[in-house]
């Protein structure tokens, strides 16, 4: 469950240390007080999308981090372990943080992670259902993917995306192979040859590299061997030999320095000169034995750089992307080698449409059961929220093969006794919609394993009795699990183990959010607000003590 958040400069909210309950909770307050930023808020420690506008005004950054309990199970804990993000004292912490250009940074336990690992990580822990999630429902994709996730069906529907398009490859190469056949065996005996042509050639990006220094060296012989000569000459082997005036000077100021001790620092410098200079003329001697003018090696290297420029040249790249471009060739005509043969294809075509089929049709034995059970307990939820006689259907339908398997699947709803059932998307009035997009929200998180559920203002569009109903629903999901509802109605609210009333306030110009946790005579008094508006009257008080069970006993 979710233990606490802190938000730090988050739109209206500068800074809150929220501590969280376990059980059933209502977030209440007036319109625009800043109820579904603190979802918000959470949403964005979940993974959700980050904006520059998220962050408060005149702030450089917005910070969220929400804590969780490690759920029971070792699914995260798995996960955590193989991302190297161990809960070690059994709490998974998320942050998140938008700095004032929209750039956004993300954590757990500590740990710097990818907005990917967040969301995953945020998928064992809580799941908010949106004040829009009604009008999504009315969404074929919404639909199938509801269904498959009520059938735990998620990774099957995935594996059967995966081989459709498979098997969707294949069958295009079969078909361009059969259409093609021509210009692709042109095609593969140009590439063909022009892999040859750099095979034969053998270039090496080291080799290249070789190639051109000793040009380079071959090429201005001539000037390394006089300037070699001139400097051995003045070295050691001319008339006036430096090496030769150095050991001689060093030999007279040592014993300048025997006499006078002041001397030995220069007689050291001179010593130091002295074997420096011998040890490059003996350096410079076995440079210049080595060097020689090989005017038939300088010709090979030349016709070798030509050779390479050329071809180079031909295909107009650069020397140094020929390796590149043979990767290129040799890929394209691997390619085209697998589309050769039709035949071949086709027998790969039929194990890849054979491979669909199996996976299409174990998702469609898992939906069929599914679909009947979710129809079933929407129907009888309809009979308590105001729609008596009304009925539910998840309907499968046979359609061509897609990515989504070998069936559709829609949402049918009667909302009244003796009607037909159509289409959700046609038949439901708004207030039907909200009491059956309700109904499905509620009964599917029933089989979900998260922790933590969050619904905001999903009870829109209902009141009176039914709303009732909907905070005894909300209740009964809160005794095993964590549930909380941003809420607007009093009915919903009284049914909550525990209330926060959100309000703003002024504070040196700025319009804040803060929240309250309510007592009991805080619920009577925010219950009662939400039941008689501006003027709140002892009966008044009285009604919304009735309602959270607290009224003195007569």
């Amino acid at each position: 469950m979710l233990r606490s958040l802190s938000i730090r400069d988050f739109v209206i909210v500068d800074h809150l240390e929220l501590e969280f309950e376990k059980g059933f909770g209502a977030l209440t307050g007036e319109t625009g007080a800043g109820k579904s930023i603190l979802l918000d808020a959470l949403g964005l420690a979940l993974g959700g999308r980050g904006e520059a506008g998220m962050v408060r005004r005149d702030r450089e950054r917005a910070d969220v981090v929400a804590e969780f309990d490690l759920p029971d199970g070792g699914g995260l804990r798995a996960w955590l372990a193989e991302q190297e993000l161990p809960a070690e004292d059994g709490t998974v912490l998320l942050r998140r943080t938008i700095d004032s250009s929209g750039r956004g940074r993300a954590w757990i336990n500590g740990t710097s992670v990818t907005l990917a690992q967040l969301r995953t990580a945020s998928d064992w822990l809580a799941d908010i259902h949106g004040q829009h999630a009604h009008h999504a429902l009315l969404k074929p994709e919404t639909q199938r993917q509801l269904l498959d996730a009520h059938a735990d069906a998620q990774g099957l529907a995935a594996d059967v995306a995966e081989r459709y398009r498979a098997w969707q490859h294949i069958l295009r190469l079969r078909r361009e192979a059969e259409a093609d056949s021509a210009s692709s065996a042109r095609e593969r005996e140009l590439l063909a040859w022009q892999i040859r042509e750099l095979q034969e050639l053998g270039f090496d990006a080291a080799e290249w590299g070789e190639l051109n220094v000793e040009h380079g060296r071959l090429a201005h012989a001539a000037g390394l061997m006089e300037g070699a000569d001139e400097t051995l000459a003045a070295l050691g082997e001319g008339e006036v030999a430096v090496c030769s005036i150095l050991r001689h000077l060093d030999g007279r100021l040592a014993a300048l320095a025997d006499i006078d001790p002041a001397l030995a620092d220069v007689r050291e410098l001179l010593s130091s000169a002295a074997i420096q200079a011998d040890e490059a003329l003996h350096a410079l001697r076995r440079y210049r034995d080595r060097l020689d003018l090989d005017p038939q090696r300088l010709a090979e290297i030349e016709g070798r750089i030509a050779a390479v420029t050329d071809v180079a040249r031909k295909y107009r790249v650069a020397v140094d992307e020929l390796p590149e471009l043979l990767a290129q060739w040799q890929a394209r005509l691997d390619t085209l080698e697998e589309t050769a043969d039709p035949a071949r294809l086709a027998a790969d075509e039929a194990r890849a449409r054979k491979a669909f089929g199996e996976a299409a049709a174990a998702l469609s034995a898992i939906r069929r059961p599914a679909a009947e059970a979710l129809s079933a307990t929407i129907t009888d939820a309809m009979q308590t929220l105001a729609m008596a006689g009304g009925r539910f259907e998840v309907a499968l339908e046979a359609c061509e093969p897609s990515s989504n398997g070998v069936e559709t699947v829609e949402f049918r709803v009667a909302a009244n006794p003796g009607q037909s059932l159509r289409s959700l998307a046609k038949v439901a009035s708004g207030g039907e919609l909200s009491r059956i997009g309700l109904a499905i929200q509620v009964m599917t998180s029933r089989s979900s394993d998260t922790p933590t559920l969050i619904f905001d203002e999903v009870d829109v569009g209902i009141g009176g009795r039914v709303a009732e109903i909907v905070g005894k629903l909300l209740a009964k999901l809160g005794e095993d699990r964590q549930v909380m509802c941003v809420t607007h109605l009093p009915q919903v609210a009284a049914c909550a183990d525990w209330q926060w009333r959100i309000a703003k306030r002024e504070q040196a110009g700025e319009t804040l959010s803060e929240v309250q946790a309510l007592d009991e005579t805080g619920r009577i008094e925010e219950i009662a607000r939400m039941l008689g508006g501006v003027s709140i009257t002892a009966t008044t008080r009285e009604h919304a003590a009735e309602m959270l069970g607290l009224a003195p006993e007569k």
